[in-house]
């Protein structure tokens, strides 16, 4: 089966030479009818599982679209060489083409087709090069903003921020996140905009800014319905403890359904936040009155009430 695939794709490849040769009563190559042969080649060749061949064929109908002034149909051969390289686990080539695709659907006037093959090579090379799929979905984001399509550019923008998280790359994530946040404030999903400033917060507690933490909740006052609601509270509860240095009310607020049910990598930022200095703040209590009875504490246990260093 395999070698009868192979032939019939060497067929297609020598009626694709036959129609871009020229000569006496032909002054012109005909792309079209090579492209279409090419075209015919590459499917050929990629049942038979022999994805360099199918990869040369679709790069061959590429070229032959481009000079019969065809972008579109260009962009989308380029496209599936980029598939071909895929299958070859040839990811960051593959990348390349399907970007080059998408900078010719936009010059052809197809912006949604562009943003739809960025975001697919974003997540091809996500598990490989996740900073270049940020790129990648931050440029798919921009061509939806564009388009004005809030909510589709705002998703993209999501993606891009959780990978800045995962990467720990906390200055460039509470950017993305803030850019979020200003999206969905927008088109009035308000609701949206209290779970992004509780990964604003978080975002900026591991970057050690607890001033930029306290702002964002600040400022987010003048969202409708955030000073009431519970992600609100949360926050306070949440800063208190930090700033009061009191581990176990940091923890018990990253602990609850609230924080816990965020997108994971939110979660885990919460679950693995530590107060300066990392220690548990100890509740004062109330000072006893002597007895008549009482005796002085002795050195043993004057010594043991200060084990732990002064506070």
């Amino acid at each position: 089966m395999a070698a009868q695939k192979i032939n019939e794709g060497l067929e297609h490849l020598a009626k694709a030479e036959k129609y871009l040769k020229t000569g006496f009563l032909k002054w012109k190559p005909d792309y079209d009818s090579a492209a279409s042969e090419y075209g015919k080649a590459a499917v050929a060749f990629k049942n038979a599982k022999q994805f360099e061949q199918a990869k040369d064929a679709c790069l061959r109908e590429a070229v032959a679209h481009e000079n019969n002034r065809a972008l579109f149909h260009a962009a989308k051969a380029y496209e599936q060489a980029g598939m071909m390289l895929k299958e070859m686990q040839k990811l960051p080539e593959a990348v390349q083409l399907i970007e080059k695709a998408s900078m010719m659907y936009l010059e052809n006037g197809t912006p949604d087709t562009a943003a739809m093959a960025l975001e697919r090579a974003g997540k091809l090379i996500e598990n490989v090069d996740p900073e270049k799929a940020v790129q990648l979905y931050q440029q798919t984001a921009n061509v939806f903003e564009n388009e004005e399509r809030l909510r589709q550019a705002v998703e993209l923008l999501g993606k891009a921020s959780r990978l800045l998280v995962r990467g720990r790359r906390f200055d460039e994530a509470a950017l993305s996140i803030q850019k979020e946040k200003n999206i969905y404030k927008e088109i009035e999903n308000y609701p949206t905009c209290y779970k992004k400033t509780i990964a604003q917060v978080l975002v900026h507690l591991h970057r050690n800014d607890y001033v930029a933490a306290e702002r964002c909740v600040r400022e987010s006052y003048s969202i409708p319905g955030f000073s009431g609601s519970e992600d609100c509270a949360a926050l306070e509860q949440l800063l208190e403890g930090y700033d009061q240095q009191d581990q176990d009310q940091v923890s018990e607020v990253c602990n609850s359904p609230l924080f816990k049910y965020m997108d994971n990598d939110y979660a885990k930022l919460g679950l693995s936040l530590v107060v300066p200095g990392g220690g548990i703040k100890k509740k004062a209590t109330a000072p006893q009155a002597k007895s008549e009875g009482a005796t002085a504490p002795t050195a043993e246990e004057d010594e043991d009430e200060y084990a732990g260093g002064l506070c």
